[in-house]
């Protein structure tokens, strides 16, 4: 098994609001960007249910206060005898962690035939670190202070080009999770701020619940330059968030972008 990287080792206290995908513009909430996650509103909500809850809880116990006791039933449950003996461990195939703990760059899709390396690879040797990862948003020290939060452990990438205008980058990122369920908020970061460019049409990618693909129908134009299409999936699996570009001078297929994301769900 090759070595892994060395994981991310995060600071105590640190806290920040989460950073926008670079593939996403600003969303101006007040004058200010709307942070990645638990934004004041759902706090507020949050509070609104509880205090609903307990409303509801405090007038249950007076209209039950004033009730004649009803008899409990007599115990019918029969006594179950503990089993002896050690559990057997899952096997490789059982146990998922047994492959997300190990080498995940083996878990990326592998390249077509063909495939070239891209002029401007990511990552080093198939690994990048929290810093590098960071600089993939627009704000870089935004989402830097974000990651840490959510507990970043490592990401494992990979990236080619089939032509001279046509490239792929995909991201494995997988989080700790020791409190939170980060690579889904992860992967809900990247389907908020995807559904929300211009011009994007979106499905949702089969087998991952809530994974969606989506390809924008008008390129992105600058002076200078040629029109650039893109198209990207969101999708997570236990601990992993699963990122994929795919940008090219010419349109891409919805055929194309979901083939990609349903063939790295599949190694998942």
């Amino acid at each position: 098994m090759a070595p892994e990287t060395p994981e991310a080792q995060l600071p105590e206290g640190a806290e920040g609001d989460a950073g926008e995908s670079a593939q996403a513009p600003d969303r101006p909430v007040d004058g200010a960007p709307r942070p990645r996650r638990r934004g004041r509103t759902a706090v507020l909500v949050v509070g609104a249910a509880v205090l609903g809850v307990v409303a509801g809880t405090c007038t249950g116990y007076v209209v039950q206060a004033n009730r004649t006791p009803t008899p409990l039933p007599p115990l019918s449950q029969p006594v179950v005898k503990q089993a002896k003996g050690e559990a057997e461990p899952l096997s490789a195939a059982q146990d998922r962690r047994v492959k997300t703990d190990g080498d995940l760059r083996k878990l990326l899709v592998a390249r077509p035939a063909g495939a070239r390396n891209a002029p401007y690879p990511v990552g080093n040797d198939g690994w990048m670190n929290l810093a590098s990862y960071a600089e993939t948003f627009e704000k870089p020290d935004q989402a830097f202070t974000d990651q840490v939060t959510s507990e970043f452990r490592r990401a494992a990438v990979t990236s080619w080009r089939t032509s001279d205008t046509h490239y792929v980058e995909i991201h494995l990122v997988q989080y700790r999770q020791e409190e939170d369920m980060d690579a889904r908020g992860e992967a809900e970061n990247g389907t908020y701020w995807a559904e929300r460019h211009s011009g994007s049409h979106g499905w949702p990618i089969p087998g991952t619940g809530d994974g969606m693909a989506y390809v924008d129908s008008t390129p992105d134009r600058e002076p200078g330059y040629l029109p650039l299409y893109s198209a990207e999936a969101h999708a997570w699996r236990g601990d992993i968030a699963v990122d994929i570009y795919v940008n090219d001078t010419r349109a891409i297929t919805k055929k194309e972008i979901m083939s990609l994301a349903e063939q790295q769900m599949g190694r998942l």
